[in-house]
């Protein structure tokens, strides 16, 4: 933020603006961040929460699918000649769709949880718990499935709750871990892991349940969960301060960019909360992104067979294309939005909003293209650059939490995305009923739904949106430490009653 900005933003900008600068941006390191991230330990809690972030979407994705390989119709020919056909689960698309979903009532549920969990007790074993827990379960899923649909389902929704705590986990660890100059390519690079774990788990889904038979590719993706899951509790620590790995130096920077060092009881002004329109602008933002996300999600492998035809192995890689578009521009949004504030051409806000709504109002057109063309490559191009456009709007909503109120970022993150799951319950289902005969014009009102709610995410997110720390979520420290500072620029400012204007501004 430049000086000309902040004195157009008003005085209230401007003292917010000297606040933050004094605090932050002096605050340098004697050995400067470069590509040898292994030198920081702060980089090595993103690459392992990368990985946790792999195996979150690896396990979530698998079952879209390994459920085209458990429903599909094989031919078999006895030695008699007679043609029959068999599949191991006659179940028809209502109760894929219930399946589908089933994740999402058990993930809805821990959200708020985790993030109240995570500052209590370090967000570092929510996020560690959640995973390994999940992974276990889905060693356990190919039991469950042939036992019977309603144990299936209840695996899957316990599957649900654990993971329902990773993101607000997450967020418990970046409040301590991440510098605000940093935070956006910090947790950019760490939720590219959720597109890398679709990348590599939808193709490899396909060729594991061609080549071994479905149950493997939930053998295969358990025990990759297993292992990073003793790795991370061997590693990551709940802040800079208990990580015996992170130089005093290191420590230190951390904690005072950040402006408070870990206080265990934090007391979350609950009103505020929940009156704050900037919070709710990241709801909408996220509810309309997840919206899209998990209609495709769940429902790209069908389409891609049911509508354009294509096969079992290629739809698996097809599926798998956009995420990696996203994955890839995940990590340029991320350091494109540190670059643009850290030079001081956009404020924070600016940065969230432009990034945003740029993004949502692509993935709005691209959506309303899919729907008209239907055609195999341009319907895959236009959903490849929808989904990809996402990775932007993930620089804008996904981190806005840390800018409004760090320290409650992990509780804002899981009332967040408790709203946000909704739509992964309620897609699933509701493609399940409008796609019934596998029609075009069926899928066409998929996504015609899905770019009218990007549509209004935008809107809401372009008004009240907002880069600044909130009043509420401000220490008593940092309130006493603004009250001085504007004390110290009355004195300096010749011609201003400094008293009389300081008294007014504390009663404020």
């Amino acid at each position: 933020m430049t000086d000309l900005e902040s004195s157009k933003n008003g005085k209230h900008h401007e003292q917010q603006h000297h606040h933050h600068h004094h605090n932050n941006n002096d605050i340098v390191e004697s050995e400067p961040l470069t590509w040898r991230f292994w030198r920081k330990q702060r980089y090595i809690v993103v690459m392992m929460a990368f990985f946790g972030f792999f195996n979150v979407y690896s396990l979530r994705v698998n079952l879209s699918v390994a459920i085209v390989a458990m429903t599909e119709n094989r031919t078999v020919v006895d030695s008699a000649g007679n043609v029959s056909y068999e599949q191991d689960f006659p179940w028809d698309s209502k109760q894929k769709g219930l399946i589908l979903s089933s994740f999402f009532y058990g993930y809805i549920l821990t959200q708020f949880l985790g993030g109240y969990i995570g500052t209590r007790i370090g967000g570092n074993l929510v996020f560690g718990c959640g995973i390994g827990t999940t992974a276990i379960l889905t060693l356990l899923t190919p039991l469950a499935a042939k036992h019977s649909l309603e144990m299936f389902l209840a695996v899957r929704i316990i599957e649900g709750v654990f993971e329902g705590v990773t993101f607000p986990g997450i967020h418990a660890v970046w409040a301590r871990w991440s510098p605000p100059l940093e935070r956006s390519r910090m947790a950019s690079i760490a939720f590219a892991g959720n597109y890398a774990g679709t990348v590599i788990a939808m193709p490899s889904s396909g060729l594991l349940a061609a080549r071994y038979g479905w149950e493997s590719v939930f053998y295969v993706f358990g025990t990759i969960g297993c292992i990073w899951y003793v790795s991370w509790l061997l590693i990551v620590r709940a802040g800079p301060e208990l990580d015996r790995f992170c130089s005093k130096e290191e420590c230190d920077y951390i904690q005072k960019t950040i402006g408070y060092v870990g206080t265990k009881h934090i007391k979350h002004p609950w009103k505020s909360i929940f009156t704050s329109m900037a919070f709710y602008a990241i709801m909408a933002s996220h509810f309309s992104e997840n919206w899209g996300f998990y209609t495709l999600l769940t429902q790209l492998p069908s389409f891609l067979k049911d509508t354009l035809n294509f096969e079992l192995g290629k739809t698996g890689f097809l599926s798998a294309v956009p995420y990696l578009a996203m994955g890839i521009l995940l990590a340029i949004s991320g350091y494109l939005a540190d670059w643009l504030q850290v030079k001081g051409i956009w404020t924070t806000t600016q940065v969230r909003r432009n990034f945003n709504c740029g993004a949502f109002l692509a993935q709005t057109v691209f959506m309303m293209l899919t729907a008209y063309l239907l055609d195999p490559t341009w319907s895959v191009v236009c959903l490849t650059i929808a989904v990809g456009l996402g990775a932007f709007a993930w620089s804008g909503f996904a981190v806005n939490h840390l800018d409004i109120a760090p320290q409650h970022a992990s509780v804002l993150m899981g009332i967040g995305n408790t709203f946000a799951t909704i739509p992964g319950i309620v897609s699933p289902l509701l493609t399940g009923y409008v796609v019934v005969n596998q029609t075009s014009d069926e899928w066409r009102i998929i996504f015609f739904i899905s770019a009218g709610i990007y549509l209004v995410g935008c809107v809401i997110y372009w008004f009240y949106c907002s880069g600044e720390l909130q009043e509420w979520a401000k220490t008593p420290e940092q309130k006493a430490r603004e009250a001085e500072e504007k004390q110290l620029q009355l004195t300096q400012t010749p011609g201003t009653g400094g008293i009389v204007n300081d008294g007014a501004e504390l009663k404020e």
